[in-house]
């Protein structure tokens, strides 16, 4: 049964009910994603890899994690997967089909272990909350993230000369500032405030803050005092 309780798309509390039907959703906001959402339903992208390609692409990450992709061969990614130069040429038509969907599986790997996460808040009903944990996905606060984060950075490098890869950072969509601002919308943002422009910063400030802990240039306890203030701001 549909939890009607909760906002469709963002899962925040719901308005009291006045006359007519019972809202669905939190605010315009939400109502908004997902009229785009039917209108323009995803195009399904590639299945998961697995097997010699899950394998091949694990050894990818690896190598961006500890030395990045500047100059990363072939058959070194073989040698660091344990295979031979053939075998990851017959499971991928060619060094750029390799790294891209090595950067396809990550943001599907993430993604995948975010939601995990987040639906096993105490509270995943609290829009704070769940806002909070949304912005935690993008600090190292464990070794997978830390890796992720450490790889991502690698690419982001590599795309800045790499047209095929830079495709993947700029697509036109905007999930992740989508989601933010919709859980600002449910959170109740003090007057005057944006959520779109905040989710903006919240986004592009926090993986800044996440890379400063990468390079231990800033501590959590700090990091966590600067998204806390911010949070405030927006939300008193």
């Amino acid at each position: 049964m549909r939890d009607e309780t909760s906002c469709r798309v963002c899962r925040g509390p719901l308005r009291e009910a006045g006359r007519g039907r019972r809202p669905v959703y939190c605010s315009r906001a939400c109502q908004a994603r997902a009229y785009r959402a039917r209108r323009t339903p995803p195009i399904p992208g590639p299945p998961p890899v697995s097997g010699r390609r899950r394998q091949v692409v694990e050894a990818v990450w690896r190598l961006a994690a500890s030395r990045g992709l500047q100059s990363v061969t072939v058959r070194e990614v073989a040698a660091e997967a344990g295979v031979t130069p053939r075998i990851v040429q017959y499971h991928f038509s060619g060094k750029q089909d390799l790294l891209v969907t090595a950067l396809r599986e990550l943001h599907r790997d993430n993604g995948i272990r975010a939601r995990e996460r987040i639906a096993a808040l105490p509270d995943p009903g609290d829009p704070r909350a769940l806002l909070r944990a949304t912005l935690d996905e993008f600090l190292p606060l464990d070794g997978e993230r830390r890796t992720g984060l450490a790889v991502l950075t690698a690419y982001y490098t590599r795309s800045l000369t790499d047209p095929a890869l830079a495709a993947v950072f700029l697509a036109a969509e905007t999930p992740l500032e989508d989601l933010i601002a919709a859980l600002i919308t449910a959170a109740g943002p003090r007057p005057g405030i944006d959520p779109a422009h905040e989710a903006d910063l919240l986004v592009s400030g926090v993986t800044g803050l996440g890379l400063d802990l990468l390079h231990r240039r800033r501590d959590l306890i700090g990091v966590r005092r600067t998204i806390a203030y911010h949070l405030d701001r927006i939300l008193g």
